[in-house]
């Protein structure tokens, strides 16, 4: 399968918010998701990867700083942005969610320390294959806060896709 990753840029917003779904195996109609992807791309501090397969947007991941106030599942500090990621049920197992999370995870270090995100028990595997570790008291009715130390390193972008001056609206 041919994929290819872009930038998530303010313009491209309807993206996460057609993904939100498949992040949070919910109706992203709730007004209360809103929080999620209202304004995405507005703020120098939003990051976000996604992935077109056969000319269809397959899978999309973004971080964004939250407050507490906010109410987001996934919150750790005012510091530490929170991880939504969905994969298109009919391309899941296939590595997409991976590639995009890698490319995130390198984006992502080189601004943030660490991320976080809530998991539910069946994606904790994924997550701690990527390096998440579980926060001590976050179990509840089988769902957890993971966080993950970012490395900085050398970043890498994909030729396919990437166009620095695309990267900001």
């Amino acid at each position: 399968m041919n994929t290819t990753l872009f930038f998530l840029r303010s313009s491209e917003q309807k993206i996460a918010y057609n993904i939100l779904p498949y992040a949070l195996a919910l109706d992203a109609n709730l007004p209360i998701l809103n929080v999620y992807t209202n304004d995405y791309g507005f703020k120098s501090s939003d990051v976000g990867i996604y992935s077109q397969s056969n000319n269809s947007v397959s899978a999309a991941a973004w971080i964004r700083l939250y407050k507490e106030s906010d109410g987001v599942s996934g919150y750790v500090d005012d510091v530490t942005p929170v991880l939504v990621i969905g994969v298109i049920p009919d391309v899941r197992g296939m590595g997409i969610g991976s590639l995009v999370m890698d490319q995130l995870l390198q984006e992502a270090a080189v601004v943030y320390d660490q991320i976080s995100v809530q998991s539910t028990s069946c994606a904790i595997k994924f997550y701690e294959r990527l390096g998440f570790v579980r926060l001590i008291d976050s179990e509840s009715k089988n769902i957890f806060t993971m966080v993950k130390k970012l490395e900085k390193k050398a970043l890498t972008r994909p030729t396919d896709g990437y166009d620095p001056r695309r990267w900001m609206d």
